[in-house]
């Protein structure tokens, strides 16, 4: 590491993990109940199976996230975090929250969980993505307000780059576009409009600008190419991004009561959603053929190529697929949406927080890069996960064109349940996907304990990496 406080990641990344097995066992445990209706009942009911996973993915990602700021920020600002003492006692506060809040979902029945953490003094429970009990969502906005300081106050003092202005861009957007969440009007249009600025414009906004830096400050690392080249690449991606993102949220309000304007803003701006994607997926291999020499860490490369590729398909190509609002008529709340999100999620987010800690964790632990063995099990990991959720989209998507023809297309429309019963065959497959997942996640796990000489690292690579 080039400067100490940098392993302030390394909790980060741990707890990262260990959240991302628990989302991914209990989303295994879902899809088993999708066939298998009353499997744990009423130990674990589907809703909290559902709530477990969503929020569990949620939570693994910002400590992905806040874990990869720790790292870039000081090394891109040439200087020490301005308080590492502070990054660790929010990363525990933050861990000991989520996990008190998991055994409140698993432990107390929802509508006693909301009344004895202060639901009724402010509102804030019962949506999706935003199930957390409010003294939960204070105890986040806590937790950014002294993370958002600590990295800025190190940006301010240090270096500033396109990489760190546009890493800092993303998380104070953020934490600000979080703050919607504790705004719960009583009118449904107006809740499902508000709603959409929480997570539209995370995931189809400011969470790709962290997306798009930390991929450049990766890149930059492992192949050399100029600065100023990849800081280019990034300044067009975001700027496509932010352009369709934020209007692109108009098709979540297509059929919620919002003015009818709302289908042609959402349509227009939605197709134009996959160029960023397919201009990262461009910039990712143009610089890596531009590369000046070969980095010992090939995993990471991988990670970093199979990012942009797999972002571009689940988020533009399957978002593509459903986003018109003639054809969304039909799709919407399909399984079609369900394929959507796994990839999308999957590829966008998932893959990049892998990416980092790929790179950096060998890094932090005192090497270039794991050694051949511990590369050679983590690309397996790469390629288990990555076939599984592809499949996992197929077979949700087959799922999705069988339900939207027998349930809402055909001249004889059937019943929900009778539809359900009719594609349990690709829940089942899926299912046995899942496992498939599930294994490649071991294995990543898995290759940061095997043992081996780490590869030979030239002083050219070590000065490269400024």
């Amino acid at each position: 590491m080039q400067y100490k406080s940098q392993a302030v990641a390394k909790p980060y990344f741990i707890a990262a993990i260990g959240l991302f097995v628990a989302q991914i066992l209990f989303g295994l445990v879902m899809g088993l109940q999708y066939v298998v209706g009353d499997f744990l009942f009423p130990a674990i009911p589907f809703n909290v199976a559902r709530m477990v996973h969503t929020n569990a993915l949620i939570v693994w990602l910002l400590m992905g996230f806040m874990g990869s700021a720790y790292y870039l920020v000081p090394e891109e600002a040439e200087t020490e975090l301005h308080s590492p003492k502070l990054a660790l006692a929010l990363f525990w506060i933050f861990l000991v929250a989520a996990a008190l809040t998991v055994l409140g979902y698993l432990m107390v029945p929802y509508a006693t969980l909301a009344k004895i953490t202060g639901n009724d003094l402010l509102p804030t429970m019962g949506r999706e993505f935003l199930e957390q009990p409010t003294i939960t969502k204070v105890g986040i906005v806590v937790v950014a307000l002294g993370f958002l300081f600590n990295l800025t106050m190190t940006f301010l003092k240090g270096r500033k780059t396109a990489i760190s202005s546009i890493l800092l861009l993303g998380l104070w957007g953020l934490a600000i576009m979080f703050l919607f969440s504790f705004y719960n009007p009583d009118n449904l249009v107006k809740d499902k409009y508000y709603w959409w600025f929480v997570v539209h414009l995370w995931v189809e906004g400011v969470w790709e600008l962290i997306l798009g830096a930390i991929l450049a400050f990766v890149l930059i690392k492992v192949t050399g190419v100029d600065r100023e080249v990849i800081e280019k690449w990034l300044y067009v991606i975001i700027t496509l991004t932010l352009i369709s993102g934020i209007l692109g949220t108009g098709h979540h309000f297509y059929w919620i009561g919002a003015p009818e304007y709302w289908q042609w803003i959402g349509s227009v701006f939605s197709a134009l959603e996959p160029i960023p994607f397919f201009a990262m997926t461009v910039f990712a291999f143009n610089i890596v053929n531009k590369r000046r020499r070969e980095h010992p860490n090939k995993a990471a490369v991988l990670w970093a190529l199979g990012t942009s590729v797999m972002a571009f398909l689940g988020a533009g190509v399957w978002g593509f697929l459903h986003t018109l609002a003639p054809v969304n008529y039909y799709t919407h709340g399909t399984q079609i949406t369900a394929a959507h999100g796994h990839m999308a999620f999957y590829g966008a987010y998932v893959m990049v927080v892998l990416t980092m800690i790929s790179y950096a964790m060998p890094v932090i632990r005192g090497r270039a890069a794991n050694s051949e063995r511990s590369q050679v099990l983590e690309m397996w990991s790469f390629w288990l996960m990555t076939i599984a959720m592809v499949f996992i989209t197929l077979f949700l998507t087959a799922a999705g064109i069988l339900q939207v023809y027998l349930q809402r297309f055909s001249d004889t429309p059937q019943p929900f349940m009778v539809v359900q019963e009719k594609i349990a065959l690709f829940y089942w497959l899926r299912e046995f996907t899942g496992l498939v997942f599930l294994l490649g996640l071991v294995l990543y796990i898995a290759s940061f304990f095997v043992k081996g000489e780490a590869p030979a690292t030239s002083g050219k690579l070590a000065g490269a990496t400024r």
